[in-house]
């Protein structure tokens, strides 16, 4: 049915374009027979009947094979098209089934000038956004396997040593304290990946009130003295008053981060000092230490997770390269950035600075 109705249309449009071709024809064989007249003379009516209506007859065909011959470019283009767009399917419906299966390396050819273009585009840069993120994941496996291995492997192999009976008290104390300090380093590795988590994973995750952002890093301050001053560093403040409406548990946390490792390395004797401007627009807090600094090429990457600058240093001081990785994303929450400026052998200036809103 659909084929007869098809057969049917085709008919009547071929006669539609044929009738208006024909008498255009006609007319320009006669016109054109009447301008060779003029430079020739005009033979009897009957030849002049008989060349008008071969000249429109040759026009007429001439028109003909013009629409027969548009028609076959334009099936060619046709077919062309119909070959790139399955061609472009089967190279996409490819791509995608290798990227299900985990293989973020596939490209497929883009041609500025085709159709599907974009489409091809958007597929390749959708390929490498997943491998970026599998190398992540592959890299965050890999850190978070490193990191238990090693305070694990501790308590194991000082569990065993406290089976023995020949220990003395003094031994078997040390010992003790040794698989205390790497439990901690498990609990502490937990919590901040947890809290790392929680803080990408929520919608909400700001429990937002106003408070006094001065008294909160002096009470960070205050809770660190022990550290401090068991390493007899000079600790100086310099605090303006501000009152800040932001989550006041997570910024506590950036502080005594931030706090605690200008303090870890720190040698003794050194000096630390924590300095809060408050103005209109931002308030800007600088911890600076005169500790070990930090490298060119460590600075660019000492917020990324599990980064550390240097590990041997890093694994005897306990950290595990989440603090500063947290301390960015609770900064970032609150709409504002940290930075750090820092040469090695000149100390460290740690500088968050957090917008006001009102």
């Amino acid at each position: 049915m659909d084929r007869r109705l098809r057969h049917q249309q085709k008919w009547w449009y071929g006669i539609a374009i044929s009738v208006p071709l024909f008498t255009v024809s006609f007319i320009g064989g006669y016109g054109l027979s009447e301008l060779v007249y003029m430079a020739t003379g005009y033979p009897a009516d009957i030849w002049r009947t008989l060349i008008a209506g071969l000249l429109g007859l040759g026009i007429f065909s001439i028109f003909i094979r013009i629409i027969i011959w548009m028609s076959r470019i334009r099936g060619h283009k046709k077919e062309r098209l119909e070959n790139y767009r399955n061609q472009f399917y089967s190279e996409t419906i490819e791509a995608m089934d290798r990227i299900a299966h985990g293989d973020f390396s596939v490209f497929v050819p883009v041609n500025e000038h085709d159709p599907f273009s974009e489409l091809a585009e958007s597929i390749n840069r959708m390929a490498r956004e997943l491998g970026s993120m599998e190398n992540l994941r592959q890299d965050f496996i890999s850190n978070v396997s490193h990191e238990i291995q090693s305070p694990l492997t501790s308590i194991a192999g000082f569990a065993e040593l406290l089976k023995s009976e020949t220990l003395s008290k003094e031994q078997r104390a040390h010992y003790i304290d040794v698989i205390e300090t790497e439990a901690g380093r498990l609990s502490k590795l937990s919590e901040n990946l947890l809290r790392l988590s929680t803080l990408e994973s929520s919608e909400e995750p700001l429990n937002v009130k106003t408070f006094s952002l001065d008294k909160q890093i002096q009470n960070a301050v205050l809770v660190l003295e022990p550290q401090w001053e068991a390493k007899d560093i000079d600790m100086s403040l310099s605090l303006d008053k501000s009152a800040y409406n932001g989550d006041e548990g997570l910024l506590s946390q950036v502080w005594i981060n931030l706090i605690h490792n200008a303090i870890k390395f720190t040698p003794e004797n050194g000096n630390i000092s924590v300095t809060l401007t408050s103005g209109a627009e931002k308030a800007v807090c600088r911890i600076s230490d005169t500790g070990c600094g930090i490298s060119e090429e460590d600075r660019l990457r000492i917020f990324e997770r599990f980064y550390k600058a240097d590990r041997s240093r890093e694994r005897v001081k306990g950290g595990n390269g989440l603090g500063l990785s947290l301390v960015k994303k609770i900064v970032e929450l609150h709409g504002g950035n940290v930075s750090v400026d820092s040469r090695v052998g000149e100390g460290s200036i740690f500088t968050v600075t957090l917008p006001i809103k009102k």
